[in-house]
C-alpha cells in the first residue's frame, strides 16, 4: 500500500510542476498527521493492558477473602432418588470422599425419596448436626417426580444463581447440548450453604471439584459476615 501510495504521489507532481512543492508539503503534512495520529492510538491502546493491570489487585483481594476462610467446613450430603438406596449411592459416596479428601469433614449422609417432604427431613437432620454445607444429588432434572430444586428454592434466603450458570457452562463442555436440562442451583438457608447437584457421578464430581471446592470455605466466611 505506500508503495502505491508513492507512485501517485509522484505522478501527482509531475503534472502540476508550479504546485509541486504545495502539493508535497500538503502530502507530507497529512502523511505526518495521519502518522502521528496512528501513533497516538497505539499509546492509547496502550490504557487498555493498563487496564488488565487491575486484574492482579482483584485477585489479592480474591486470595486475601479466601485466606480468611475456615479450612475445614462441616458437611452433609443428601441423596434424593426414588431408585437408589444407601447401597447403591455412588454420587453421595464420590461427594463424601471428595469433601473428605480436601479436608472438610462429613458430618452426615442420607438416602431420601424425591419427595418434598423428605428433602426437607434431610436438611432439618444436616442442621441438626451441625453442618455448614448440605450438598444435594438427585431430583434437578425436568422429571416429573424431580422436585429437589422446588423444595430448596422455596427455602432460600438468597440464591446463588451464578453457580448453576458456571454448572451448566461446564457441563456443556463435557456433554453438550444435554446439559440444558439442568436445574443445579444453589443458595443459602440458616447459616448454612446449600447445593442442588444432579444425580450422575460425572456431574457431582464436576461441581465439586470445579467450583464447589475453590469456593466452599469462602462461601461460609461470607455466610457469617
Amino acid at each position: 500500500m505506500g508503495h502505491d501510495g508513492h507512485d501517485h504521489d509522484h505522478d501527482h507532481g509531475h503534472g502540476h510542476s508550479h504546485s509541486h512543492p504545495h502539493s508535497h508539503d500538503h502530502g507530507h503534512s497529512h502523511d505526518h498527521e495521519h502518522g502521528h495520529d496512528h501513533g497516538h492510538s497505539h499509546e492509547h491502546g496502550h490504557s487498555h493492558d493498563h487496564g488488565h493491570a487491575h486484574a492482579p489487585e482483584g485477585s489479592a483481594v480474591a486470595a486475601e477473602h479466601k485466606a480468611r476462610a475456615p479450612v475445614h467446613v462441616s458437611a452433609f450430603v443428601v441423596t434424593c432418588s426414588d431408585s437408589r438406596d444407601a447401597a447403591h449411592d455412588g454420587s453421595g459416596k464420590d461427594l463424601r470422599e471428595g469433601l473428605s479428601a480436601a479436608g472438610h469433614t462429613v458430618v452426615g449422609h442420607t438416602v431420601v425419596k424425591d419427595d418434598p417432604e423428605a428433602i426437607r427431613g434431610a436438611l432439618a437432620q444436616a442442621q441438626a448436626a451441625g453442618a455448614r454445607a448440605v450438598l444435594f444429588t438427585g431430583g434437578t432434572g425436568i422429571g416429573r417426580r424431580d422436585c429437589t430444586v422446588e423444595t430448596l428454592r422455596a427455602l432460600f434466603e438468597k440464591e446463588l444463581p451464578g453457580f448453576g450458570e458456571l454448572f451448566r457452562m461446564l457441563s456443556y463442555q463435557q456433554i453438550g447440548s444435554p446439559a440444558l436440562m439442568s436445574r443445579a442451583t444453589a443458595g443459602t438457608y440458616q447459616g448454612m450453604i446449600l447445593f442442588a447437584l444432579p444425580g450422575s457421578p460425572q456431574a457431582v464430581r464436576l461441581a465439586l471439584d470445579a467450583l464447589i471446592l475453590p469456593e466452599l470455605g469462602h462461601a461460609v466466611r461470607e455466610l457469617t459476615r
